[in-house]
């Protein structure tokens, strides 16, 4: 494909998910899911899941608001299924409209090394996105789509690593209406840990990254320090 129509095609995702995320002002993802009933209620949250992945909203939202309105016994099923929707959504978009023009992003050493790694070990490297706090959802969907992992083993790792977060955020919203009983309590508490993991590892990567610049820095500085001025040799006068 051509650089040009691949850029084209780039503009096109852009633009889509910019009217995603400009339909909010049209539309409530918590009303969509309050007003889903009858035989329609399962496709209807499906596609609440699916434009609002697309649309950026946080996931702790929606999974909260699919805990408070359909409790634990619905609401997680269809939380983890309607999540790992919206990110076959995604995936799919990314991979078909901005792969083409992002791939040249992927020389620098550290995408480089992503990409092989999704690719070379997809499940185990998707699950490991899905798990570790801290890794932005929609930014995970859009990194595995450009790179080469597998449209199975990315769905199947996003369904099974979502589920702890999920069942967490689904369950505080289902308690949310004794904030005194166990079960509001339990899953927010765990909801508190895994921010608090995700700020630590926030954390640890920034100081990583520093590190490793730092020590890339010093290293060119020392490949590139001039080579020492020559002693001279004082000569004598001769006999």
């Amino acid at each position: 494909m051509s650089a040009g129509r691949a850029r084209l095609r780039l503009a096109l995702l852009v633009v889509l998910l910019a009217a995603a995320a400009g339909s909010l002002l049209l539309w409530s993802p918590a009303d969509a899911l309050r007003s889903a009933d009858g035989p329609w209620q399962l496709p209807l949250a499906l596609a609440v899941y699916a434009l609002g992945t697309l649309a950026f909203v946080p996931k702790p939202a929606l999974n909260a608001a699919a805990g408070l309105l359909l409790g634990v016994a619905q609401g997680l099923p269809l939380a983890v299924a309607g999540t790992t929707l919206g990110a076959a959504a995604a995936f799919v978009l990314g991979r078909t409209l901005g792969r083409d023009a992002l791939r040249p992003l992927l020389r620098t050493r550290a995408a480089a090394a992503l990409d092989r790694r999704l690719t070379d070990r997809g499940f185990r490297s998707v699950l490991m996105l899905r798990l570790v706090p801290g890794v932005p959802f929609q930014a995970a969907n859009y990194a595995c789509a450009v790179s080469g992992v597998r449209p199975g083993p990315y769905l199947g790792a996003t369904a099974l690593g979502v589920l702890p977060g999920t069942a967490a955020y689904v369950a505080a919203g289902a308690g949310a209406s004794s904030p005194t009983s166990a079960a509001f309590l339990v899953p927010t508490g765990l909801i508190v840990l895994l921010s608090a993991a995700s700020g630590y590892s926030l954390w640890r990567s920034r100081r990583a990254a520093a590190a490793a610049t730092a020590a890339a820095g010093a290293v060119t500085a020392g490949t590139a320090a001039p080579a020492p001025d020559p002693v001279p040799v004082a000569v004598g006068p001769t006999a």
